[in-house]
């Protein structure tokens, strides 16, 4: 291929496929670029080197994207985080694993579309913010993450069979770290089948000193050291079984994939996840053709989803003892439980279970000179139900039922055309249609004749509950090349995203039941609104693009803005609800409150810059230095407060070394303290800190030896998008007064760990 021409990075070749399948003596299959076309949209993108490097360190694939600039993550589970793009976070996110819409099925998104790729199974991993192609995926206004598992690998022409694969384990110091992954394959020119298993299981983690008063944990015999995190630790098992055929131009491949988390526990949750299990299909089809290429895929996942109390959270509740030998406090009143008694609870068990069905068709169409137009369709089939069965203690008589027969369903063709407008200009411009529906079921309360249910269950099921969103997204994008060292990118865009059916269907307003309804990690109790409106994003973005001829520097500042009209953001809930929405409630300052989800105005705008750099060449190997700053600030236009959860500024600097087989790094990462707060959800300020890593690794023929130091110099610090700390006790308690969790407490980052990794392919 000529090298003027770049990759593709559109919807068509963003699944893991063949390359230009004219070139059948390749072993492995890259993406599809179709030949003779140039591309104005330049994705950010997770290098290898990048994978490889951070594989021992982290168990959670979302943290991957650590080095680009403008994505952050919200604190989760430990392999759950939820990414966020210039302060825009999950569900405004579209995110496609292996060409897959994965949505989280969960009231507290514990099971979020990332956390079903291991980080030892990525083998593409993509960021369009903000100003994305309409062709890379809808249904979202902060960006598009495309994820991709390794890609299958064929033999060469003439060379018969192929056995490959790879053998790898890790261990962190941090909280007993360790885990595994094996992958293997055999292949002919034509055939290749391919399993790849992943293991990663934790303690909780330390912190870098004493953080609480309180060790209780609610549990007889159970307690916590004063610096450990409650509620940090996991175990998750992947597997995935893949097939593949090439025949000339054509690919068909299927993969099988399963997950299986037996548990994994959150430090800033009220409930823990106690079983998640995905079971999933994914086929699809690649081909170029004399007139471009074609891709379909169809697919279908399936999850059962357990929520309750993990180990260092109290399990029994009520004004009674429970049954000898439960785990539970000795006693209460001294009056032992009876199962499902009105007066005790043996927990609060949450079940979730959802069923996710797609068909995608997409081309590219090569047209006249370097022009392309890229056309497709999608249909999303979602179907969820969230229930709890009663349990005692204001959980009785009945199953609860939060969503009932939920469904929400897509409808999207979109149309893409990218070319070149003379020289120096590059364009994409394309309109997306989606129609989304959503509709519920009838639900019921634990106790229908309880108040608020007697008002609240008959009001929500005799309305109407069915939406129907027609939604448009339009974007334009150019790319202007000043002269070799200089490239100019612009971008203006309309993202459009319907109401998750969470965000939509959520009812209840007595105090416990909105306590487990929270994906923000913010101690707060939820509840949603069947009248939202899809959330309506304008956004205005340039990148200015300096570099040497050869890209041995580069620097590149993205400022941008958005302006988001029917933001679904929070209000207090009224008090003609009931329940909890009390008018205390309405005016709390230090304490958990209770709010209703709400469309209102919002703002964003900030800058990110990256930049790297060689410093020198000698004996002692290669010495580089790159670095990256992110700057967002966002605002309520209608009530003039600030959004939740918004990064504060951050920076890091890397010094790199490269000597042979060994590949350093020393890293600087800096963040300022937040001060920036959503008064409305009472969110917790955190101080700014430095944190120093330490990162190295040995390449040498077939094996990769890796070792590091996250928080070399153990600095004790506060996770500024961590939420609030409720890894122990009571947490079922909302403002409990001497004990663990109170409000004003932000989840710890973790102290000093020490990783080792080892990787052996064959």
């Amino acid at each position: 291929m000529n090298s003027t021409f770049r990759r593709l990075p559109v919807a068509v070749a963003v699944s893991l496929a063949l390359p230009w399948l004219a070139h059948a003596q390749e072993t492995t299959l890259g993406k599809i670029v179709v030949t003779g076309t140039v591309s104005a949209v330049n994705p950010a993108e997770v290098t290898p080197r990048t994978v490889d490097a951070l594989k021992p360190a982290t168990s959670d694939t979302a943290t991957l994207m650590r080095d680009v600039p403008g994505v952050s993550g919200y604190g989760a589970g430990g392999v759950s985080s939820l990414p966020v793009i210039r302060g825009l976070a999950d569900d405004r996110i579209r995110i496609k694993v292996d060409g897959m819409d994965l949505i989280a099925a969960c009231p507290n998104h514990m099971n979020p579309a990332l956390s079903y790729l291991d980080p030892s199974n990525v083998g593409l991993l993509e960021i369009y913010p903000g100003v994305s192609p309409v062709s890379v995926g809808g249904d979202s206004i902060a960006g598009t993450i495309v994820a991709e598992s390794k890609a299958p690998v064929f033999a060469e022409s003439g060379q018969g069979t192929l056995t490959s694969g790879e053998i790898g384990a890790f261990y962190r110091s941090n909280g007993n770290a360790k885990g595994g992954n094996v992958a293997a394959t055999f292949s002919t020119e034509s055939f290749s089948v391919s399993y790849a298993g992943s293991t990663a299981e934790s303690d909780n983690y330390d912190a870098a000193r004493k953080f609480k008063t309180l060790a209780a944990t609610g549990r007889a015999g159970h307690t916590l050291p004063l610096d450990e995190v409650g509620s940090t630790a996991y175990k998750s098992r992947n597997h995935e079984l893949g097939f593949a055929f090439k025949g000339g131009d054509h690919l068909v491949e299927a993969k099988l994939g399963l997950q299986d988390i037996p548990y994994e526990l959150w430090p800033n949750q009220r409930m823990d996840m106690l079983d998640n299990d995905q079971k999933r299909v994914n086929l699809r089809y690649q081909g170029q053709f004399d007139w471009g290429a074609l891709e379909a895929r169809a697919y279908r996942e399936k999850v059962e989803h357990f929520m309750d109390f993990g180990a260092d959270k109290r399990f029994w509740y009520g004004n009674g003892a429970p049954p000898t030998g439960s785990g539970g406090p000795a006693a209460l009143n001294g009056t032992p439980c009876a199962p499902i008694s009105p007066t005790c609870a043996a927990g609060m068990p949450m079940n979730t279970e959802s069923k996710n069905t797609g068909l995608a068709l997409k081309g590219d169409i090569r047209l006249s000179g370097e022009d392309l137009l890229k056309i497709g369709a999608e249909l999303q089939r979602y179907r969820l139900d969230d229930w709890w069965p009663a349990s005692g203690a204001g959980m009785s008589p009945n199953t609860f039922w939060n969503i009932n027969d939920g469904e929400r369903d897509r409808n999207a063709l979109f149309g893409e055309w990218e070319g070149k407008l003379g020289a120096q200009w590059l364009a994409v411009a394309g309109v997306r249609f989606e129609r989304v529906r959503t509709d519920a079921g009838p639900v019921q309360a634990y106790n229908n004749a309880a108040a608020p249910a007697t008002t609240l269950v008959p009001a929500f099921n005799n309305r109407d509950r069915e939406r129907t969103d027609n939604n448009w997204d339009w974007s334009l994008l150019a790319k202007y090349t000043v002269d070799e060292s200089l490239d100019v990118e612009f971008g203006l865009a309309r993202k459009v995203r319907s109401p998750s059916l969470y965000e939509r269907y959520s009812w209840y307003s007595r105090g416990m039941e909105m306590l487990m309804i929270n994906w923000f990690g913010d101690g707060n109790g939820y509840i949603g609104d069947v009248d939202l409106e899809p959330e309506k994003a304008h956004t205005l973005s340039a990148t200015f693009d300096w570099h040497a001829a050869d890209r041995s520097w580069e620097l590149k500042a993205t400022p941008y803005y958005s302006r988001v009209s029917d933001y679904i953001d929070a209000a207090r809930c009224p008090t003609s609800l009931g329940g909890a929405c009390s008018a205390a409630n309405l005016t709390a300052t230090n304490s958990f409150v209770y709010l209703q989800l709400a469309n209102q105005s919002a703002r964003l705008y900030g800058i990110d810059i990256s930049g790297r750099m060689p410093l020198g060449r000698n004996a002692l190997g290669e010495f580089g230095l790159k670095g990256l700053l992110s700057y967002t600030n966002g605002k309520n236009r209608d009530t003039g407060d600030d959004l939740y959860n918004i990064t504060p500024l951050n920076a890091k600097l890397t010094l790199t070394h490269q000597y042979r087989g060994w590949d350093n790094a020393l890293e600087l990462v800096m963040v300022k303290a937040k001060r920036d707060v959503s008064e409305v959800r009472n969110e917790v300020e955190t101080p700014g800190y430095n944190l120093i890593n330490l990162r190295t690794s040995y390449s040498w023929k077939q094996v990769r030896v890796d070792f590091g130091v996250e928080n070399l110099f153990d600095k004790f610090y506060y996770l500024p998008l961590g939420g609030a700390y409720l890894g122990q006790g009571t947490t079922m308690t909302a403002n409990p007064v001497g004990a663990v969790p109170r409000w004003g407490n932000a989840v710890p980052g973790a102290g000093r760990s020490i990783y080792a990794g080892v990787n052996f392919k064959f």
